[in-house]
């Protein structure tokens, strides 16, 4: 199934730009890439659309678990035809073992698994051995 945006929003401002730029360098093989712009600016929007022009499955990467669901549910919104899927950490609380020397004292690892999370990273998993194409 194509990647088709679910939207009635269109480009604007420097996203058509942004995105005509993003998706000749993935075309020409280029090894980097960054798509700079302040928060509200449409930067998930824009790579929906990259998404949508190069029909490729796609792997978005976030630096921590709140933007990692923010991005989750945006593209499963923009993309609710295609399967989008989540993989972050399943621990909501992880404190490994430690020893503090000074006072002798051992500390022993303690955690806890979201199952839900666990969950929704085994279908990431599924996903991409399917060769589905995913978000």
């Amino acid at each position: 199934m194509n990647f088709k945006i679910a939207s009635e929003f269109q480009p604007t401002g420097d996203q058509p730009q942004a995105i005509e730029a993003l998706v000749s360098g993935l075309n020409a093989d280029e090894k980097y890439q960054t798509l700079l712009g302040v928060t509200g600016s449409g930067k998930t929007f824009t790579v929906a659309n990259v998404v949508q022009q190069v029909q490729k499955p796609t792997l978005v990467l976030a630096h921590n678990k709140t933007l990692a669901a923010q991005l989750y549910t945006e593209f499963k919104n923009l993309f609710p035809e295609n399967a989008v899927e989540y993989f972050v950490s399943y621990y909501d609380y992880y404190q490994p073992e430690a020893f503090i020397p000074s006072s002798g004292t051992y500390i022993e690892k303690d955690l806890s698994i979201n199952e839900e999370i666990e969950k929704m990273r085994l279908s990431t998993t599924s996903s991409l051995l399917s060769g589905r194409r995913d978000v």
